[in-house]
């Protein structure tokens, strides 16, 4: 393969908006989707690679791997013993005991499975895992087990008919991840199955070249598209969006135009949009991008857990130098050397190096990991008890190992004593308000009954592959309400969960309840911190600072969001409640006794706290139940 300057100029384009973004510029709220743009580059060039040597007859999955090897593990190893040194001395130990698990999964290349178990992408707390990056790299590693031995068996039993091949696999994959983004989100954006056809797009353009374009105008008709779906999916697509599905097209066919509109012809020069790509400074970006897209990360992670808080400006700034200077660095020192004919790069060499990285990083995890963080490195801290109440676990809070029928009314019923019967129905950031019932059963006025279930919005049209028994549950919400003389339901989720699918299901919701005769109360989202709140209370003391007043780690406007979908119900606004314009107070002023039992999810005094704020009243209703 001839090298193409204009490559490595879109590898910049890929990773300047990636990093942009994590740094949290929010002038570019697609640049994830820079992500999807490597994926297809990544799969153009690998199958050349593996074109080349066929046609040399020097495949070998030996020679792939020995090349794969040198290209990855070097700058790898070297980022996550940086990253490894930090974390011993940054992270409290039960983050450590998380991050030395997430090393395990990083250095065997499944951190997009294990990350997919324990991590949200978008989530509040994402940016304190600082190994959550190395996800993608997992995914084309994954991409590599099977990648080589399908081109052999293309090229040698099926006659090179890539497309006839290649085709059925990426439209599949394709319609999988479309699939995914309403039915297993998470799942859709971490694995593989629904990336495959990002990597067989950049595939199928090197194994199956369409003709060269001879006509200058249509040439630069076509690069100008490319980069106008990429600047498209940059600027338009935001972390909200469903993805990967039909919006990882932009990104991936704006790719594919730029690759093919640059291919060499010797009719013709070059189009303008190749002439970009090839600048200098494009360039020089693009040939540190993968080590850039390494260093990157664990610097914002590192920096956003020691302020816990969003960064100014000037951090900004200051994270970006601090980035492109370790990325110039390792790309000089770590990458290069491993990419030279030496004797160190030969394929013995190499492999002996390969297997004692991977196995002292695993034991290095593995140590973490038993060790639990290693909390004798922090003597200061300690993490209270906080009191979180009864949620009923197994019965009336289900954590998804339980069957549906073992929830009993009787169990469930929480106040008791009033005329009205009132169904409480959501997930955890419903079944968090249990322990603060009985505090406030005389300002309530009814029997409360807790209808709840981990990661299962109270919306009849949800469905998960996580959570497969969430649309069962749902629906015998409306049995219970019609069997215990339900008179009102609240509906309370952790909706920052379901941005991302819109609320279109909550609003058919509500209209089926109220169909039912029911009143419908809707609790928006309550507050939830970047970090578990004994942690947000251990780096203020050590600053000093006083209040107990920290910025919400969500989208402020979320609750504005869900409004629209819940015509005719009753709308209840927690952050109106509990927040000012300097943040949420974690801790009660006077007590210090934590409102938040982690991140989000209350505690007994925040429960007690929150109901007595702004829970529905049913007193008006009892009274009308007893004068009847």
């Amino acid at each position: 393969m001839n090298y193409r300057r204009d490559i490595d100029g879109l590898r910049a384009v890929a990773v300047l908006p990636v990093v942009l973004f994590h740094f949290g510029v929010s002038a570019i709220p697609g640049g994830f989707t820079g992500v999807d743009i490597f994926f297809v580059i990544s799969g153009y060039l690998i199958s050349g690679s593996l074109l080349d040597d066929l046609e040399r007859g020097q495949f070998s999955i030996g020679r792939f791997y020995w090349r794969r090897a040198r290209r990855i593990l070097p700058a790898l190893t070297f980022v996550i013993l940086l990253a490894s040194i930090a974390a011993w001395f940054i992270l409290l130990p039960s983050d450590l005991h998380e991050y030395s698990q997430s090393v395990i999964a990083a250095s065997t290349f499944w951190s997009n499975i294990y990350f997919w178990k324990t991590t949200n992408y978008f989530s509040i707390d994402a940016e304190l895992r600082p190994l959550l990056h190395t996800w993608s790299l997992s995914v084309e590693e994954q991409y590599y087990i099977f990648a080589p031995i399908l081109v052999y068996l293309i090229y040698r039993y099926a006659a090179k008919r890539w497309l006839t091949i290649l085709l059925p696999i990426a439209i599949g994959s394709f319609a999988l991840a479309v699939m995914a983004t309403t039915l297993a989100p998470t799942a859709g954006f971490y694995l593989l199955p629904t990336r495959i056809w990002e990597l067989a797009l950049g595939a199928m353009l090197m194994l199956r070249k369409p003709p060269a374009l001879a006509s200058r105008p249509l040439t630069e008709l076509i690069g100008l598209a490319g980069f106008g779906l990429i600047a498209f999916g940059f600027l338009t697509i935001s972390e909200s969006d469903p993805f990967p599905g039909y919006n990882a097209l932009f990104p991936c066919i704006g790719t594919a135009l730029l690759i093919y509109a640059g291919q060499p012809h010797a009719d013709r020069p070059m189009p303008v949009a190749t002439r970009v790509l090839q600048l200098t400074p494009l360039v020089w970006v693009g040939l540190i991008s993968y080590s850039l897209y390494l260093v990157h990360w664990p610097i914002n992670s590192f920096v956003h857990y020691l302020s816990l808080k969003a960064i100014g400006v000037p951090t900004i700034m200051a994270m970006t130098v601090a980035s492109v200077a370790l990325a110039t660095f390792s790309w000089k020192y770590v990458e290069q050397p491993f990419r030279q004919k030496r004797a160190f790069t030969a394929p013995l060499p190499i492999f002996a190096f390969s297997a004692t990285a991977i196995a002292l990083l695993c034991a290095a995890g593995v140590a973490g990991t038993l060790g639990k963080g290693f909390p004798q490195r922090f003597p200061d801290f300690s993490t209270e008890r906080v009191l979180v109440g009864d949620w009923r676990n197994g019965v009336c809070f289900n954590e998804g190992a339980n069957r549906i029928e073992d929830w009993n009314l009787a169990d469930c019923t929480r106040t008791h004593g009033f005329a009205t019967n009132v169904l409480l129905w959501g997930d955890s950031f419903a079944a968090h308000y249990v322990s603060g019932l009985e505090a406030n059963a005389e300002k309530i006025q009814a029997n409360v009954i807790q209808y709840t279930y981990a990661g299962c919005p109270p919306n009849l049209s949800y469905f998960s592959y996580a959570r497969p028994a969430c649309t069962r549950f749902n629906e015998r919400a409306l049995s219970i309400i019609r069997e215990a003389n339900i008179q009102a339901v609240i509906l309370s989720g952790r909706w920052t969960d379901y941005q991302a699918r819109g609320f279109d299901g909550l609003q058919k919701t509500v209209d089926r309840l109220r169909d039912m005769g029911v009143k419908v109360y809707v609790i928006g989202q309550s507050p939830e911190f970047i970090a578990d709140v004994q942690k947000i209370a251990f780096f203020a003391r050590r600053e000093h600072v006083a209040n107990t007043s920290w910025p919400m780690a969500m989208d402020p406007d979320i609750n504005k969001q869900v409004l629209p979908f819940v015509k005719g119900a009753t709308f209840i606004d927690p952050l109106a409640y509990l927040c000012d314009a300097a943040g949420c107070s974690y801790a009660d002023a006077g007590t210090k006794q934590f409102l938040y039992f982690d991140y989000g999810h209350f505690s007994s005094a925040g429960a007690t706290l929150a109901i007595s704020k702004y829970w529905p009243s049913f007193a008006a209703s009892n009274k009308v139940a007893k004068a009847k």
